[in-house]
């Protein structure tokens, strides 16, 4: 007879550059894929995980959501997520770990999630710091922080973002969403970009990022922003950051 199970939720931080990205890859080398690996090795057993979402090659977490369902009763979170972190690489880690609701009608990582934080970190200086290579984008370009926080402006709202997706809408049923905020925070040479919103299309932060970017540099016109979101105006964008600033802080239930 086969054992009860029970649900655990984690709370998942990683440094993206060393792995195929989140999902399971045919390289055995996603995130996913590690941490189906510790638990094999931990409980004998394959087990699923499921994330709150993919997160690209390259891409880091702070604060991934991902849950299983493990033999009831065997191990408390706290043990799991010891016994886990004990057999992961060095660039992943459980930093939390709690019993859930399973079953149909219980907690979903991805499905019962109703919106994401990202962070995207910018070094805006001449010269490249050698602790931020891989942690952030090197912008050595002049930003202009009120065009910046301008076209930030302009993108926050519920907005048809077909344009800001590297789908370009072929694979996306519904390009709708709602972005909550883009914060901007400036300490020295960093810039910090803070998206909250209900979703995100694939790679649509980067290509925000990108777009973002692109004004505060004085390279494209703040009117660049409004001709990409509405669709009747011929326009397209692909300035996109590099995979290696943008961080997935949080997800909310």
């Amino acid at each position: 007879m086969a054992d009860a199970l029970e649900r655990i939720k984690l709370t998942i931080a990683y440094d993206g550059t060393p792995f195929d990205g989140w999902q399971s890859q045919a390289t055995a080398n996603g995130v996913q894929d590690h941490i189906e690996a510790a638990f094999l090795t931990v409980a004998g057993l394959r087990l699923r995980i499921h994330g709150s979402g993919r997160t690209d090659s390259g891409v880091h977490a702070t604060g991934q959501i991902a849950h299983a369902d493990v033999p009831c009763g065997r191990l408390s979170p706290a043990t799991w997520m010891a016994a886990l972190n004990a057999n992961l690489p060095d660039g992943i880690r459980i930093t939390r770990a709690s019993r859930v609701r399973g079953g149909d009608d219980g907690f979903h990582a991805r499905f019962s999630a109703k919106g994401k934080r990202y962070l995207y970190r910018l070094w805006n200086a001449p010269y490249m710091h050698p602790l931020e290579i891989g942690r952030a984008w090197h912008v050595p370009r002049a930003l202009d922080l009120d065009l910046l926080r301008a076209a930030a402006a302009k993108l926050t709202g519920r907005h048809d973002f077909a344009r800001f997706t590297a789908n370009r809408g072929q694979k996306e049923p519904d390009t709708v969403r709602t972005i909550h905020r883009i914060g901007v925070q400036s300490r020295g040479p960093l810039i910090t970009l803070t998206f909250e919103g209900d979703g995100f299309l694939y790679k649509m932060v980067r290509l925000l990022t990108g777009t973002i970017v692109r004004v505060a540099e004085r390279r494209a016109p703040l009117s660049f922003i409004t001709d990409l979101l509405d669709l009747d105006i011929r326009a397209r964008t692909h300035f996109m950051g590099v995979a290696g600033g943008l961080y997935l802080a949080r997800v909310f239930y």
